[in-house]
């Protein structure tokens, strides 16, 4: 039974390797947009791909949390089988996900999630940053008079 649930184990933290790595992966796509986008406007002035990188960013937001929150979901799993905490009874070889919702735990919700300091702060800034340099691009005629 140890073996058996030391291999359950592994299997979840192996799909938490995973989630891990494809929030990162999300994180380095959409800086690479946002550059390439200001490096569009570099070669072309034209204020609107300033603009653009705006949707993609909170795209990628919403789909950074949406990993985040499956992460956290597995990692309840994990604490459910470890037995550190009894959330909810986890049977042999089985990763319930589901059952974490955010009446159990407010860390289950998607928008405590999204709002999250270790995403909220990356994305945010980037949109801000995007909209900053939009409008100060588009009046830099006004602001220099």
């Amino acid at each position: 039974m140890e073996e058996e649930k030391r291999q359950h184990l592994e299997f979840i933290q192996n799909i938490t390797t995973r989630m891990n790595a494809n929030s990162f992966q999300i994180k380095g796509l959409s800086i690479t947009i946002v550059s390439a986008l200001l490096a569009i406007y570099a070669s072309t002035p034209k204020i609107v791909f300033i603009f653009i990188g705006i949707p993609p960013t909170l795209l990628f937001w919403f789909l950074d949390s949406y990993y985040l929150l499956q992460e956290r979901k597995i990692r309840g799993v994990y604490n459910d089988v470890t037995g550190l905490k009894q959330i909810n009874h986890v049977r042999l070889y089985e990763i319930p996900i589901e059952k974490y919702t955010k009446e159990i735990d407010k860390q289950f919700s998607f928008w405590n999630v999204f709002l999250s300091k270790t995403i909220m702060w990356l994305y945010l800034s980037m949109i801000v940053f995007l909209v900053i340099i939009g409008v100060l691009l588009n009046f830099k005629d006004c602001l220099i008079n």
